[in-house]
């Protein structure tokens, strides 16, 4: 989706303001309950003391020491937050207003600068097939913004999209605990088994984008299509009503085959679409967490 500097940096501003009121207002404090503090981290390890978990002894260390020691952890002050956003050909497609990139980069937006304003840091792997490029998180309202230029500068490619293959990456290069959105059309096959390793290791929030003609066909008669990751063209009758309703129904097998796969294996997801805003979506996210959070 490569745009020339003046026509990005439009883009740029223009996904800046919509984001900074919603952040503001709705999001930034919301996104502090939801996020921060979840984690925790090593501190020190020292001599058990009665009235301690036991489920927090060093066995080794006791084992080496000849009596009990504990392991000491506390909360963390700072989360990193990794956008893994996929940049393949499929999502430069947007029948309406926006495409599903442009969709990608305003989520990637207001949530780096819910992230900046609590002080945490933000990084982004942009993928295809492959790894296009890796940015390694970093705090402040600049570094925000980069990740926000870096999906929209992306070149149109019409590369395939290979999930597993980023998230692979992801594990091998993020080894501390992270918050990563994984932000994609999900058009990809063979990636579950990364999917479990990576939810198991971070906070990993999953977040389809759809646009609604790739639900649903609309009676248009014969029509060509091509396909963006492979350039395939294909002929289609939509005036067929029996095409219509297959359309319809694989599309719908897909899209429950896709949440039956992130409830088996107990990972957020964030639906969103090109045809609507996404900010009550968001909000509606983090009620869920907060709920779950005051639960456990």
């Amino acid at each position: 989706m490569a745009i020339d500097t003046k026509e990005l940096m439009k883009h740029v501003r223009r996904i800046k303001v919509f984001t900074n009121k919603f952040v503001d207002e709705h999001v930034s404090g919301e996104y502090h309950s939801v996020f921060k503090g979840r984690g925790m981290e090593f501190d020190e390890v020292r001599e058990y003391v009665p009235g301690d978990d036991v489920r927090s002894i060093d066995w080794n260390v006791t084992a080496r020491m000849g009596h009990p020691f504990v392991k000491r952890f506390c909360e963390e002050r700072e989360l990193t937050i990794i956008f893994l956003v996929d940049i393949s050909g499929s999502m430069c497609f947007g029948s309406a207003e926006r495409s599903k990139a442009e969709v990608a980069a305003e989520l990637t937006c207001l949530l780096a600068l819910s992230a900046i304003k609590n002080q945490d840091k933000v990084g982004m792997i942009l993928f295809s097939d492959r790894i296009e490029r890796y940015i390694p998180p970093r705090k402040g309202r600049t570094a925000a913004m980069r990740l926000v230029r870096e999906v929209l500068a992306a070149e149109e490619t019409r590369q395939p999209t290979d999930i597993g293959a980023a998230l692979r990456f992801l594990n091998k290069t993020q080894k501390r605990r992270a918050v990563v959105f994984l932000i994609s059309d999900f058009q990809s096959n063979g990636y579950e088994s990364e999917l479990r390793v990576t939810a198991r290791r971070h906070d990993l929030i999953a977040c389809p984008i759809c646009d609604p003609r790739e639900l649903s066909l609309v009676n248009a008669g014969l029509i060509e299509i091509i396909d963006p990751e492979t350039g395939e063209l294909i002929e289609i009758d939509t005036g067929a009503r029996k095409t219509r309703e297959y359309f319809s129904a694989k599309a719908k097998s897909e899209e429950e085959e896709l949440d039956t796969r992130f409830k088996r294996l107990k990972t957020d997801s964030l639906k969103l679409s090109t045809n609507r805003a996404f900010v009550d979506d968001v909000r509606r996210l983090f009620h869920m967490r907060q709920r779950r959070f005051r639960r456990g």
